[in-house]
């Protein structure tokens, strides 16, 4: 028998996707702290300015979990209610922060015509990201689904965001790497701008839904 103040969804109680969503941004907390201080690292060594904004990223992306979980931490509806507008708006602004340090990293590597040394490390940490990210973020959906969370979502969309610059960071730096192709990365930077841009402005507005428009 179900206990009282214990609310079912989907044949999961609500407060097991709060464990679940405190769980999974712990882990992002703790992921993107290793990978941002490692791609910061790597990126002064080499003297690869994407890997330093992809370390960037990974900060914003800390910014962001701490957010989430203090949302996730509040009992009172009234209080969750109003921690879900501010970490909305708090994942939103943390995308347009993004949005112009990217502008900034690959235009300024365009014009300078900056060629970064081969980093493996940076090579090593990108495919590792790119594993992760999509499993994290896949996890991330299915308990803002269930918790019906905008700022959660938010945040889903973030690190999944993550998972796309991995790639173009990956490709970058290969290309860099074995072909000495130095504008490969600030280019492929440059198309994901207004994909960023877009979800730091909806979530700011509170428009990003859940899965299957279940948000409210």
């Amino acid at each position: 028998m179900m206990s009282e103040g214990v609310i079912q969804i989907g044949g999961t109680n609500r407060l097991e996707l709060v464990r679940r969503g405190r769980r999974l941004e712990y882990l992002t907390i703790v992921w993107n702290s290793l990978e941002g201080l490692i791609a910061v690292a790597a990126g002064l060594l080499a003297g690869s300015i994407a890997l330093v904004g992809f370390g960037v990223d990974s900060v914003i992306e800390v910014s962001s979990g701490a957010a989430l979980l203090w949302r996730l931490h509040l009992d009172s509806p009234e209080r969750r209610e109003r921690a879900e507008q501010v970490a909305l708006k708090l994942v939103g602004a943390s995308f347009l922060a993004l949005a112009a340090y990217v502008t900034y990293d690959a235009v300024s590597s365009l014009v300078r015509r900056e060629a970064p040394e081969a980093s493996y490390t940076g090579i090593a940490l990108a495919a590792l990201s790119l594993v992760v990210m999509p499993l994290l973020a896949r996890a991330k959906r299915r308990v803002a689904a269930g918790l019906r969370s905008r700022a959660l979502q938010a945040d889903s969309r973030q690190t999944t965001i993550c998972a796309y610059l991995s790639a173009i960071l990956l490709g970058g730096l290969i290309l860099n790497a074995l072909l000495g192709w130095w504008w490969a990365d600030p280019l492929a930077g440059l198309v994901m701008i207004p994909i960023i841009a877009k979800e730091g402005v909806a979530a700011l507005r509170g428009e990003t839904c859940c899965d299957e428009g279940t948000c409210h």
